[in-house]
């Protein structure tokens, strides 16, 4: 049996630590601009409510790989894999990087900034575009979330918070129908 779910933090979005277990693909459901130190928002439809907020590095390989209108952006995949070099403030503390992507035809090359005055290739794989799904998949996460729910008899909470994080109608309707289910 596959812990990896098990090592995820209890956050509001994507995390160094949900990625020492390996890179994750996921597809992008959502994208929009906000204030903040995290200004852009990715939405994962792997992972509701959790989503990618990129650092100023990651949005360059966006915006040069997808331009910078965010309604391109929904429907394409990102792998996602954890680096531990990444640096905020001058320490080590980790971060996400895009390791590859859909919507780019060929291997993707450019300068990213290391330090003040110093920069470091960086190179990002194209992604093949996802298989046609049902418009209304569940993904895994969602069941397996599901699934830990009733057994720890908490599916009513895990309803609430997706639906307090905008879950789609679908997934909703999926999680209330094993509700039913368990009663």
């Amino acid at each position: 049996m596959d812990i990896s779910e098990t090592l995820a933090p209890r956050s509001d979005q994507q995390n160094f630590d949900d990625y020492l277990a390996g890179p994750r693909t996921v597809t992008v459901s959502a994208a929009h601009v906000v204030n903040g130190e995290q200004p852009v928002v990715l939405e994962l439809a792997e992972y509701p409510g959790r989503p990618y907020k990129p650092n100023k590095s990651m949005r360059r390989v966006i915006a040069k790989a997808w331009g910078t209108e965010t309604d391109n952006y929904v429907g394409k995949r990102l792998t996602l894999v954890g680096n531990p070099d990444v640096r905020y403030g001058g320490k080590a503390v980790g971060g996400i990087e895009i390791a590859a992507m859909s919507g780019i035809g060929k291997l993707l090359k450019m300068p990213l900034t290391e330090t003040r005055g110093k920069k470091r290739d960086f190179t990002v794989q194209p992604l093949p575009d996802a298989p046609k799904q049902a418009e209304n998949a569940i993904p895994d996460e969602v069941i397996t979330q599901t699934q830990r729910s009733i057994a720890e008899g908490k599916l009513g909470e895990y309803l609430s918070w997706l639906t307090e994080k905008g879950a789609p109608a679908h997934i909703l309707e999926f999680v209330t129908n094993h509700s039913k289910e368990q009663n």
